[in-house]
């Protein structure tokens, strides 16, 4: 029998692109055979922002029903995939405040032999992208966790040319989540869900 996997996504999104990939990335790693979570940062910025960016304002009222991410989802994953589009070449205040509240887990070891993972979103196509998931990644380093990139694994990733993680460009929000993009979810996903295991099986063996 497969050993169990618990695949926490959580992840960011104002006008509902990484919102998307989040979704499709929670399906593929269920249909991988994972449990999974779906949590959403908590929102920071002010009505009055949310409300002067129409797409904004009716993606915070689309997904006004999905949880909010809390320590305790960090606790009960093996793996935690996690989605933020990108501002100004890094992570947005929203995730960044969630894992600015793990400290307590971090001292305590409970972050630590984790399978971790990023998606992301830009409007341009260079238009920080990579230096979002890095940086994302360098969080991941402090917490001991093992990093699971997709990198070229797979036929498509030389379509998509991300081996960093599931991206996206969005223009003004004018060019919805497709195929291609959908493709790199599901690679990752899987890839995230064969190595936990893994890795999980390998340390219980271990004790």
């Amino acid at each position: 029998m497969p050993t169990s996997v618990n695949v926490a996504v959580i992840y960011y999104s104002s006008t509902g692109t990484v919102s998307t990939i989040a979704e499709a990335i929670a399906k593929d790693a269920e249909s991988a055979g994972a449990q999974v979570r779906l949590r959403k940062a908590a929102e920071l910025a002010p009505q009055a922002a949310i409300d002067s960016n129409p797409a904004w304002a009716e993606h915070a009222k689309a997904t006004a029903g999905t949880p909010e991410v809390s320590p305790d989802d960090m606790v009960w994953a093996d793996a935690v995939i996690f989605g933020t589009p990108t501002r100004y070449g890094n992570v947005t205040a929203q995730l960044k405040q969630f894992l600015d509240t793990l400290g307590g887990l971090w001292q305590a070891g409970k972050l630590a032999d984790k399978v971790y993972s990023g998606f992301t979103a830009s409007s341009t196509t260079h238009g920080g992208q990579e230096s979002t998931l890095l940086a994302l990644y360098n969080t991941i380093y402090h917490f001991g966790g093992i990093l699971v990139p997709p990198g070229y694994t797979d036929p498509s990733k030389f379509v998509d040319g991300n081996p960093y993680g599931t991206s996206h460009v969005s223009g003004q929000g004018d060019i919805p989540v497709g195929e291609q993009t959908l493709t790199a979810a599901r690679v990752q996903a899987e890839r995230v869900v064969k190595f936990t295991r893994a890795v999980k099986a390998g340390l219980a063996a271990e004790d």
